[in-house]
């Protein structure tokens, strides 16, 4: 997991106290990190997009739909390490890996968090639970419920992480999508144009002939469906995917999947709405006979070689020339 942190292509943090304050650093880090006094925590989001293991523990959550499923963060502490008392806004499933924690939690209502502090911490925690949990413990806590971990010993952390998108955040992505999708026709035009009183302002009439243009901007459901799909299985911004060096030729690679099935990259969000379906942020167009295959896929991650039919061949074909995809099944 240390090793992870030291990686570019990681999100990693890295959180202690000085004199009583907190502080934290953003990765990749150097193994000199690792040798700083005192208590400590690393943090590395998103080891599900490097890690198989990683991966089939996010998945073992698939009661909750992909589309809300984030990420696997794993935090590494030593005795007396933690990131001090918070909240998050949605459900917290923490799984204890090696060593043990102790975890106070709090259903407060008073969630004012400390001015200036690097982190999200709760100014007024005040604990009505403790536990200390075990290798293989899993706490859950429901949204904005306070919670505080501390290490006992050096110990390792598995968060599974779900995806929260407030309003704003839902309303930039669906503008921005409709300014990619939108295509409006006409252009804006005044043959009858009288002289203006003061040429400074803007006339009523300038006004209403834009109102009627912009009418043209309409959605319904199926335009909120498909900017979902978009949106929510577009790769992260720090996330890219590694084509072969040398691609099989079809024919050598048919008889592969042919023969070990095919499965998804780890980096890879397949999603759909009926008979639409969403691969890292683009759609893509569908046949009767492939639907089933693509849902298999979507819904297990990988496809066995008796399950690969024809009709998805190039397609699959295309995906593992991108790195969307590779033959085989899962390690």
């Amino acid at each position: 997991m240390l090793d992870l942190a030291q990686s570019d292509e990681m999100e990693s943090r890295m959180v202690w106290q000085t004199d009583g304050q907190w502080e934290l650093e953003h990765g990749p880090f150097t193994p000199k990190a690792w040798r700083r006094k005192g208590p400590w925590t690393a943090l590395v989001s998103g080891t599900n997009l490097v890690s198989n293991e990683a991966d089939a523990l996010l998945r073992e959550f698939n009661f909750i739909p992909y589309a809300r499923l984030d990420d696997l963060m794993v935090s590494f502490a030593t005795d007396g390490g933690g990131v001090g008392p918070h909240f998050d806004n949605y459900d917290v499933f923490l799984i204890q890996g090696m060593g043990r924690r102790r975890w106070r939690i709090s259903a407060q209502r008073d969630l004012t968090v400390i001015d200036g502090a690097p982190l999200r911490l709760l100014k007024h925690f005040k604990p009505s639970k403790e536990w200390i949990v075990e290798p293989g413990d899993l706490l859950y806590l429901p949204p904005q419920y306070a919670h505080d971990g501390v290490a006992i010993g050096d110990c390792m952390t598995y968060s599974v992480g779900f995806r929260t998108a407030t309003a704003q955040e839902l309303a930039d992505g669906f503008l921005t999508y409709l300014q990619e999708n939108l295509c409006l026709r006409g252009r804006y035009a005044d043959p009858n144009l009288e002289r203006p009183r003061n040429p400074a302002e803007i006339s009523d009439d300038m006004v209403e002939q834009v109102a009627q243009m912009l009418h043209g901007i309409t959605w319904n459901k199926k335009t909120v469906a498909n900017f979902l799909g978009a949106y929510l299985s577009e790769p992260k911004s720090h996330v890219f995917f590694e084509p072969p060096a040398r691609p099989l030729a079809p024919a050598a690679f048919e008889r592969l999947i042919r023969a070990n099935g095919f499965r998804l990259d780890l980096k890879t969000q397949l999603l759909f709405k009926g008979h639409c379906f969403y691969l890292n942020g683009e759609p893509f167009e569908t046949t009767s006979a492939q639907r089933a295959a693509f849902r298999d896929i979507a819904k297990n991650r990988s496809i066995s070689a008796n399950a690969v039919n024809p009709a998805v061949i190039d397609a699959f074909y295309d995906w593992y020339c991108s790195g969307f995809g590779h033959p085989g099944a899962f390690a």
